[in-house]
């Protein structure tokens, strides 16, 4: 697997009410500890009563701040202008676990922008509630563990998975998982689940999404990937592509098309994620991408 040869950043997500002031205070910080602005974004939901938004990332290797010194710093700046705010470390990389049923079309996507170190995540193990896809999983060397979900003991079957995760990932990807996952798996990882819905929500929610498409005639179809809540297919949004089609596909044509765009738009949900690129605001997300 590849690795990266950029130079380390360090990031800050942060979220707050807009006023005057914010991006001086932010920036004369790092710049007090010989931090060098590598990279920045904003975005207010309103110039004057809106909440203000931004993601700033500055070299590691010339700050002169230790975590826990940047964190005691940067406080009383956060505190002032009331601020939402998280540090992240471009060394750090994030842990993932990938749960998948018997589609394997996002599992090798994610597997092979993996390896070439498109995706600079590390990968746990994959999860499945079915043995189909060991291996295709095996020359990769990631571990392969199945959780066989039986509809009679659901719950007491996803908290024995949720033990054997917690503590050993920071995330999870469900790459077509076929399976609901129960509040309490929800509950320990608030917007670290990331899902990929073979639709164009909120169009065609639901099973058979496809065969939904082609009784409508659709001229486009799509992929949504989102963050995993308590309401099913309606956590907010990270991405979204479509693909056309025309009166001449058929089912399986509309199949084949969907698979390719929810493999782009799942590796485009996760590299985001990984990056530190996305706020969550209520139902809505901020990419600055």
């Amino acid at each position: 697997m590849s690795t990266s040869t950029q130079a380390h950043t360090i990031t800050l997500l942060i979220s707050c009410p807009d006023r005057p002031g914010i991006v001086a205070a932010i920036s004369q910080f790092i710049f007090q500890h010989q931090g060098n602005i590598c990279q920045s974004d904003q975005h207010s939901t309103d110039l004057h009563s809106g909440t203000f938004f931004m993601r700033i990332s500055f070299a590691e290797d010339s700050f002169i701040l230790s975590r826990e010194e940047l964190v005691r710093a940067f406080t009383p700046i956060a505190e002032r202008f009331g601020m939402h705010w998280s540090v992240h470390y471009s060394r750090e990389r994030k842990r993932v676990g990938i749960l998948v049923s018997k589609f394997d079309h996002c599992l090798i996507d994610l597997l092979w922008r993996w390896r070439s170190g498109e995706l600079e995540m590390d990968i746990s193990f994959v999860i499945s509630n079915h043995p189909d896809l060991e291996p295709i999983v095996r020359p990769y060397g990631i571990p392969y563990h199945h959780f066989p979900i039986r509809r009679e003991q659901r719950q007491q079957d996803e908290r024995q998975m949720l033990e054997f995760l917690l503590g050993k990932v920071d995330f999870l990807i469900l790459a077509r998982y076929m399976q609901i996952l129960e509040p309490f798996i929800v509950h320990a990882y608030p917007h670290r689940i990331i899902n990929i819905h073979h639709s164009f929500l909120p169009a065609f929610v639901g099973a058979k999404p496809y065969e939904q498409a082609f009784e409508r005639g659709v001229k486009l179809i799509g992929a949504t990937a989102h963050y995993v809540t308590e309401r099913l297919d309606e956590g907010p949004i990270i991405a979204q592509d479509v693909i056309h089609c025309n009166h001449r596909d058929r089912l399986e044509d509309l199949i084949r098309k969907g698979k390719e765009v929810e493999r782009r738009v799942l590796a485009q949900a996760v590299r985001v994620h990984i990056e530190d690129r996305v706020l969550v605001h209520g139902n809505k997300t901020i990419v600055f991408d």
